[in-house]
């Protein structure tokens, strides 16, 4: 269930014009390509004021670009010397950092964290190193609603609190985004490194690869003056384009807080890759192997990012799996360690989600990973796929329920859904209009269905056929909120 886009507060004319000022811009004054194009498009499509783009191949940067606006309010661009907030990329760095203590003898992944720190709950002294690194520890959440503090806004107060919580699961048992682990693991490192986490990042990070942007931002996010951040925007709290800032304590700054430049992420990615952060040849591997849960299986936050590591979202699949530092819905870093191709994309728009485009962006570099030649698409849809190719989407619900019946395919409604929304990503609305009618087909008794059947026939241009797929969706599931605030938003947009 995708939300379809509501009225843009930012100016269109101005928007397109400030995209228009792109190549003027790029770093090394690169010349314009595909690349360029489609990343135009993305932020056109996403609504993305600034962004800056570096591609590894090889171990090599082989492309670093900037696009659009670091500061709307006074239309400053983004250049080479800008740097964005990467927020939970961090995150990444903190894995290192513990790895890097695991190859001094001075850590352990798998024993308990009650080894190193003292005071704790009778429930979180078993909890391992790689429990908190992985969100698998059941620990109670230190944050609230918009990365605020419970309790109250005073540091100590909301650690006690959150330490008087009882666990939310009993650990490896489920997957939860948690920062409450990575406060800890900051004391970790604080204590048996004998410096503070940030300077020990510094040293055997930051200073080691020449990440000297980096190393001057700090981890304090927007909390001190930074030369050249981009300010960041959302459209998440109001619908509207609102500026975007968040503080986070000294403590919380291991899962968040540094700031930096696609160049500079793309330098250690290299880095990580050559070895030269690491003395042990299998430390890498350690650092990016996805937690197992109880039950075998890995969990992460969708589909795709289906796996999370020590400190590192991981997308498992069979062809082209990754590893991946993700910030706050805005800024990404994926390596795709079996092509030797490393992909950064910064933003600064919460919500623009770079993460679901990187995959097309590595298509220009492997062909066979364009999502026009199938890629992402899931196994079970693949045969179907296929046949649809060669004759077409107008022939899909015969040549569906033929296979189906046959046996050659078995479709899942979830898998169908993944199919029509990578249409729309393409702009083959109507395709995906095809795609998600079948889906309604097979599943005539799920609300989802007729909610991305809805949504697709709105980006069509039909919104009576919208509302009336809308009101379908609340007949099957009454309370049905985003049903209920599209049937709004389409009625005030047609007044």
């Amino acid at each position: 269930m995708n939300i379809i886009p509501i009225s843009k507060n930012m100016n269109r004319t101005l928007y397109i014009c400030l995209l228009a000022l792109t190549t003027s811009f790029m770093s090394g004054l690169v010349q314009s390509d595909e690349i360029d194009e489609y990343i135009k498009q993305q932020m056109d499509d996403r609504r993305i004021p600034g962004l800056q783009l570096a591609i590894v191949k090889n171990n090599k940067i082989v492309k670093n670009t900037n696009y659009g606006l670091a500061n709307l309010q006074d239309a400053i661009p983004v250049s080479n010397k800008t740097v964005f907030t990467i927020n939970s990329m961090t995150k990444g760095f903190t894995g290192v950092a513990i790895m890097q203590l695991v190859e001094q003898g001075k850590l352990s992944l798998d024993v308990g964290i009650s080894e190193y720190l003292t005071e704790l709950p009778e429930a979180w002294r078993n909890l391992t190193i790689r429990q908190l690194m992985g969100h698998t520890s059941g620990l109670p959440s230190i944050l609230g609603n918009w990365a605020g503090l419970i309790g109250s806004q005073d540091f100590d107060t909301a650690w006690e609190l959150a330490k008087q919580k009882p666990m939310e699961f009993k650990a490896d048992t489920d997957f939860k985004y948690n920062q409450t682990g990575y406060v800890l693991l900051g004391k970790i490192i604080d204590k048996v490194s004998g410096m503070s986490f940030d300077k020990f990042i510094t040293k055997h990070q930051l200073n080691k690869v020449g990440m000297i942007k980096t190393g001057d931002a700090g981890f304090a996010h927007f909390e001190t003056v930074i030369p050249n951040q981009a300010l960041a925007y959302t459209y998440v709290k109001t619908g509207n384009l609102t500026n975007l800032s968040a503080e986070f304590a000294p403590p919380l700054r291991t899962a968040a807080g540094m700031t930096s430049s696609a160049k500079e992420l793309a330098q250690w990615a290299i880095a990580l890759q050559t070895n030269k952060l690491f003395d042990k040849t299998d430390s890498l591997k350690q650092l990016w192997q996805p937690n197992i849960l109880a039950d075998g299986k890995t969990a992460g936050f969708n589909r795709l990012v289906n796996g999370y590591a020590l400190g590192w979202p991981v997308i498992s699949r069979a062809e082209h799996p990754a590893v991946a530092s993700l910030g706050a819905n805005r800024a990404a870093l994926v390596i795709y360690p079996q092509d030797n191709l490393s992909i950064v994309v910064l933003t600064n728009l919460s919500g623009s989600l770079p993460s679901t485009f990187i995959d097309e962006i590595a298509g220009f570099y492997i062909a066979d990973m364009k999502a026009e030649n199938g890629f992402g698409l899931p196994v079970s849809i693949k045969p179907l796929w296929t046949h649809i190719q060669k004759q077409g989407y107008g022939s899909i619900s015969k040549i569906a329920h033929k296979m189906q019946n046959q046996g050659d395919i078995t479709l899942v409604e979830a898998d169908l859904n993944t199919w029509g929304y990578q249409l729309l990503g393409q702009k083959k609305i109507a395709s995906a209009v095809q795609v998600f009618t079948l889906n309604t087909q097979f599943f005539p008794a799920s609300a989802n269905t007729y909610d991305s059947l809805a949504e697709a026939y709105w980006l069509l241009g039909d919104g009576t056929k919208a509302i009336e797929l809308y009101n379908k969706v609340l007949s099957l599931q009454p309370d049905n909120n985003n049903a209920k605030n599209q049937l709004q938003k389409i009625k005030a947009q047609s007044e």
